[in-house]
């Protein structure tokens, strides 16, 4: 009879592919195999998609900024370059907060943005 050498390490090691398959439908969740490949796969598409999540809120706050903006009579660039200009150190996300929830806040930024805008000689 054969001598069982690493019996236990394997069955562990598999086990441990088909315990994150958990919740997968069908062989995914059961077969040590097709779990294993699923389960890569999901954690690339994870790792992936934890860049295009700070992408996607980036592109969600400018399009808050311009409507905002657009409101005011005045466009998302030229708002941008006229709060850099009035040094002001607020990133797109705050902005988009202000636009959303505190209106009088944000008309205070848009006509300071404005007078900074004006006063560059264009």
């Amino acid at each position: 009879m054969p001598k069982a050498r690493h019996g236990a390490a394997t069955r562990k090691r598999r086990k441990r592919w088909v315990k994150q398959a958990k919740g997968y439908v069908m062989g995914r969740s059961n077969l040590y195999q097709m779990a294993r490949e699923t389960v890569k796969r999901s954690l690339s598409f994870a790792s992936r998609d934890r860049k295009v999540r700070k992408r996607e809120f980036r592109k969600l706050w400018t399009i808050r900024i311009n409507a905002a903006c657009c409101a005011e009579g005045l466009t998302y660039s030229r708002f941008i370059n006229g709060l850099k200009k009035a040094k002001v150190a607020l990133d797109r996300k705050q902005l988009a907060d202000l636009a959303a929830h505190d209106a009088p806040a944000f008309q205070e930024l848009v006509q300071l943005a404005k007078g900074k805008e004006d006063g560059d000689g264009r």
